[in-house]
């Protein structure tokens, strides 16, 4: 049996790919290794979304090419989004590189594996149409008992700063029979929190032309035996189906969590952008998020240093940021990404003015989080107990419903017994607050 060592870069999307590969080889004559210096064929799933992806990506590819120099490694091969972003002409710069695939094409890695020397191409690069299914092998990689759940693949939208439809293709959703069933593969696995992922979640199942929606794709799942928390990410702003709210308002299983990138919040910068919305509208979804999920908390991401970005434009998005009060919220500095339409617009912002202006948001949404935070302190909140700290295993360590896996904070546990263990459902009392995360201590009883 070959050795095969897969490493995955970049977003939780990109994950799911790395995991149905595993699966894929797992079902073969390979065996999983977790280093790469022991593996007879290493396989690097890239990210290419903005410029230091892109670097991450090469770097580590021609860190793995080392060990084919070495003698360790017999095949190296290149999946992804750099892939699919730069084609063919990656052949001739990566020569270590056995064989590309891109982001449509990851299905054929244990084709491309078994095949012997000259009997496949060494690019299959192509129009990405691929999604994977419930019939597809697929390793869960994340913790035991959590997961994501790809709903959908591609992106009609054309933001201006985005390169996304070019790297994963046009909207295709998978039908809710299909994500059902793989909730209940997972389930049976002893997942019991799903975190939906896509490109664009909002516009899920309008492709089908079978009535399906989120709204329904959610209540579907909440039927799932096993499955205790279900959340929902990268949902677009417009088109929010009054399904989906009603659905978050009235299922127990799913959280009340919604991540939407807003990008901004002035006028012109909105335009610029091709977001095809306003202030103002964004404020009236907000409004009528809020209205139907009175608790919910909203995750959303901002970027500063647009090109056209000015002090006017910034303040009001600072003035946006401070009014709405956001429970979880990302800013990113702009990068001149070629192959988007931003890239050739005038009025680039110098990078130190973009770094200042993430400097002071991020520290007005700290503000806004630790009151949040700290109204939390003496209340009794459900956790769900992901296992030990990275910090140190003899410190374990949980989440809210209201915090997803990776990108948000965490609750640190103390007054443990030995009867906590992952994957269970807890009732904590939260004894401090910080901007990030919160501590709290685990109260008698059975799980939740």
């Amino acid at each position: 049996m070959e050795r095969v060592h897969l490493i995955s870069l970049g977003c939780p999307k990109n994950r799911v790919d790395s995991e149905v590969m595993v699966g894929k080889l797992q079902s073969g004559p390979f065996e999983l290794v977790d280093d790469p210096a022991l593996a007879d064929v290493i396989v690097v799933n890239t990210c290419s979304f903005i410029q230091p992806a892109t670097e991450e990506s090469i770097d580590t590819v021609l860190e793995m090419a080392g060990h084919k120099r070495a003698g360790t490694c017999k095949k190296l091969v290149v999946t992804g989004c750099m892939v699919q972003r730069f084609g063919r002409s990656l052949e001739d710069e990566l020569p270590e590189v056995d064989h590309f695939l891109g982001t449509g094409e990851y299905h054929r890695i244990d084709e491309v594996l078994l095949a012997r020397e000259g009997q496949v191409p060494r690019s299959f690069i192509d129009t990405p149409l691929y999604i994977h299914d419930e019939l597809s092998p697929r390793i869960n990689s994340w913790l035991p008992h959590s997961a994501y759940l790809k709903i959908s693949e591609g992106c009609d939208h054309r933001c201006a700063f985005c390169i996304i439809p070019t790297l994963r293709g046009k909207m295709r959703s998978r039908t809710v029979a299909s994500l059902v069933s793989e909730a209940r593969r997972l389930a049976e696995q002893g997942v019991v929190e799903i975190n939906l992922v896509s490109q664009d979640s909002t516009a899920y199942g309008r492709d089908l032309n079978n009535g399906a929606d989120l709204g329904a794709l959610l209540r579907a799942l909440a039927k799932v035996d096993g499955i205790r928390w279900i959340r929902l990410h990268y949902a677009y702003p417009i088109g929010l189906p009054e399904s989906l709210l009603r659905a978050i308002a009235e299922e127990e299983k799913v959280v009340p969590y919604l991540d939407m990138p807003l990008q901004h919040a002035s006028g012109p910068m909105l335009k610029s952008m091709r977001r095809g919305v306003t202030r103002e509208g964004q404020e009236r979804i907000l409004e009528r998020v809020r209205r139907f999920v009175p608790d919910i908390a909203i995750r959303t991401t901002f970027i500063v240093g647009f090109p056209g970005e000015t002090d006017t434009d910034f303040a009001v998005l600072r003035d946006f940021v401070g009014s709405q009060g956001f429970e979880r919220v990302g800013v990113f500095t702009y990068f001149q990404e070629d192959g988007t339409p931003a890239a050739l617009l005038p009025g680039q912002v110098e990078e130190k003015v973009k770094l200042a202006r993430q400097k002071e948001l991020m520290k007005l949404q700290s503000d806004i989080s630790r009151r949040k935070h700290k109204a939390l302190v003496g209340k009794e909140l459900t956790v769900l107990v992901d296992g030990p700290s990275k910090e140190s295993e003899l410190v374990l360590v949980g989440r809210l419903a209201t915090q997803a896996p990776d990108v948000d904070g965490l609750v640190y546990l103390s007054e443990v017994g030995p009867e906590v263990r992952a994957g269970q459902l807890r009732k904590v009392r939260i004894t401090r607050a910080a901007p990030h995360d919160l501590v709290g201590d685990v109260l008698e009883g059975p799980p939740l």
